[in-house]
């Protein structure tokens, strides 16, 4: 089973892609992750990443599509995949989905996570409040909330009508609690 988990930052994906992995075996796939290892394991692509990292220029669609080509590879990826952060526009779902074909594999299902954006903000406040003078993450404030959730409207929703006519996508109410949107996703997985 290879899944996408999309949603808007702060619509709790990382907590649900964790959960599929605890409960199904399924390995969670971050390109940022990969990318490091590749570097780190001297492999061809690894080596053409690193060169275009050390510049300061963003890694191409297509090494991306080549770090997750060969890492789907490798045995643990055999029951599925969950993507984390990849794709982030139609090219890149265009050349996962040419690359997974070449493989005789697909994409199963693409999990939206649909969230009230004036809550996820309410939430940061109540973050910072609740920290006080206490340790808060650098972007865990409502000006980098605001870009990030910019970024995933100009770039990374438009994957939902490409997904849509594909008809892979199925969307949960991620404003409920942690287990209810968790029971949520493994009722759809569970109909696949």
């Amino acid at each position: 089973m290879n899944l996408i988990l999309l949603g808007a930052p702060g619509a709790g994906k990382g907590t649900q892609a964790e959960r599929l992995v605890a409960e199904r075996g399924l390995v969670q796939l971050s390109t940022g992750d990969m990318l490091r290892a590749a570097v780190a394991a001297g492999t061809e692509i690894g080596r053409r990443a690193e060169a275009i990292m050390n510049s300061g220029e963003l890694v191409s669609d297509e090494i991306v599509v080549g770090i997750i080509s060969d890492r789907i590879d490798q045995p643990d990826c055999e029951k599925g995949f969950i993507l984390d952060g990849f794709p982030r526009n139609t090219a890149q779902a265009e050349a996962l989905d040419k690359m997974l074909a070449e493989k005789g594999k697909q994409l199963d299902l693409v999990i939206e996570v649909r969230v009230d954006e004036k809550i996820l903000f309410d939430r940061i406040r109540t973050r910072a409040a609740e920290a006080g003078d206490g340790a808060v993450r650098a972007d865990d404030n409502e000006e980098t909330l605001r870009k990030r959730l910019d970024v995933y409207h100009e770039q990374t929703a438009p994957l939902l009508p490409y997904y849509q006519a594909q008809g892979k996508v199925r969307s949960v109410d991620g404003m409920q609690p942690i287990e209810t949107v968790g029971a949520e996703i493994k009722e759809i997985l569970d109909r696949l």
